[in-house]
């Protein structure tokens, strides 16, 4: 039986809290920046934590079973 592998992809873009739960970024914030206004685009520098209806499926990319 081969090993069960992190989804490469998903370590890269999410990160576990101290209480469990998982830290998100932004998206709209790679490029096409000079139309976004700076509050716009502050707001979308802080971290998120992952919506409940998409914590499973994160879940599963990010945890060896």
């Amino acid at each position: 039986m081969p090993k069960v592998k992190t989804n490469s992809g998903a370590k890269k873009r999410f990160t576990f809290t101290g209480t469990g739960k998982i830290k998100r970024k932004h998206a709209y914030k790679s490029h096409i920046l000079t139309k976004k206004s700076k509050k716009r685009k502050r707001n979308l520098t802080h971290m998120s934590i992952v919506d409940k209806s998409n914590l499973n499926a994160v879940r599963e990319l990010l945890v060896k079973k």
